[in-house]
């Protein structure tokens, strides 16, 4: 993990060092990391920890991975966007999955820094520039999306938050997040249907959960905890598909052609050993769920544009049919990139 000293990190290498799935532990910040292993090591469950520190460590630490989670970055505060983010996070994702590329190419990787809106479309690009992008490896976390729809759908309807789903799509910010309340399992009975009302403040709800977090820290921290356990969730997922489960699925940010003209899309999916094996359709919506959509595409367009600019230094992204793994994995090699225009930055680990 990238980024295991700070406010995300934290949590999540406790969380992580409990996955039963998990042999060896690589936690890696800039700083102050010597202290979290020591910490984590303590927790009795079979995986190894090791703590590695500053650039110099950054190559040992990943050296072998089969799944890397990148937190670092710094955290949204009052009154900050996660776009806000961009400029400061958009380097330090660039520069550890240029790392990630060189030490761990077949890595699957979970790219948990904001906005995920655009440092997917980063990671993708620089993958390409090293000849190892694998759209079916790379995935965005926005599993929280769906954790805070199940609390509040549940809390709205008296369902048990561990059995009631409800799938999220578009991307991770804001309008983007497009919850489909009305694909929510189990189906509703009649008494527990939502009105109009209900709909349109579950979903202001979930798409504003992070600055409800924010707001209520009062500047002393962002979503850092339930950040720490959707992430956790969404790990021992791939784990599972990895180790050979079958039928484990997830919504994420991935390269997707979902929806016309926009390359990345937070889609459910099935995870295999290898990552995305297959994307799901979106399913039937609502009228209110259909106008959603229409709302966030081109938001989510802008934020892919930026991404993929501030790697090739060009607007746009050139469409490509994205039908299966395999043709996912041509069509990357044959679009990539020759060279990167931003040089390596250091502010690589930067703690959230």
């Amino acid at each position: 993990m990238l980024g295991a000293a700070g406010g995300i990190g934290q949590p999540l290498s406790l969380l992580l060092k409990q996955l039963p799935r998990v042999a060896n532990l690589h936690l890696y910040d800039i700083a102050n990391v010597a202290g979290v292993a020591a910490d984590v090591s303590h927790v009795n469950s079979p995986a190894n920890v090791r703590g590695f520190t500053g650039q110099t460590q950054l190559g040992a630490a990943l050296e072998g991975c089969h799944l890397v989670l990148i937190p670092a970055g710094i955290p949204r505060k009052p009154g900050m966007s996660r776009d806000d983010l961009f400029n400061v996070n958009a380097g330090i994702v660039r520069d550890l999955v240029t790392a990630c590329a060189k030490h761990c190419p077949t890595a699957v990787l979970n790219i948990i820094s904001n906005p995920v809106n655009s440092t997917v479309p980063i990671a993708a690009e620089v993958l390409k520039t090293h000849g190892v992008y694998d759209p079916a490896r790379l995935l965005g976390v926005t599993h929280l999306d769906v954790m805070r729809a199940r609390t509040f759908v549940s809390e709205a309807t008296g369902l048990d938050p561990n059995a009631v789903d409800v799938p999220v799509v578009g991307g991770h910010a804001g309008v983007t997040i497009l919850p489909l309340l009305s694909q929510t399992t189990p189906a509703l009975r009649l008494e527990q249907q939502l009105t109009q009302e209900q709909t349109e403040h579950l979903t202001h709800r979930i798409q504003n959960g992070g600055t409800e977090v924010v707001e209520a820290k009062k500047g002393a921290g962002s979503a850092t905890l339930s950040m720490a356990a959707a992430a956790a969730q969404f790990a021992g997922k791939c784990l599972a598909a990895m180790a050979g489960e079958k039928n484990v699925t997830v919504c994420a940010y991935v390269a997707s052609d979902s929806v016309k003209g926009l390359p990345f899309f937070a889609i459910r999916c099935r995870l295999g050993r290898s990552g995305v094996e297959r994307i799901y359709p979106i399913g039937p919506m609502s009228a209110f769920e259909v106008d959603g959509l229409q709302k966030l595409i081109p938001e989510l367009k802008s934020s892919i544009d930026k991404g993929v600019a501030f790697v090739t230094g060009k607007d746009g992204w050139d469409e490509q049919p994205l039908h299966n793994a395999q043709q996912r994995r041509v069509a990357a090699r044959k679009s990539g990139v020759n060279d990167v225009r931003a040089g390596a930055g250091d502010v690589a680990g930067v703690q959230m």
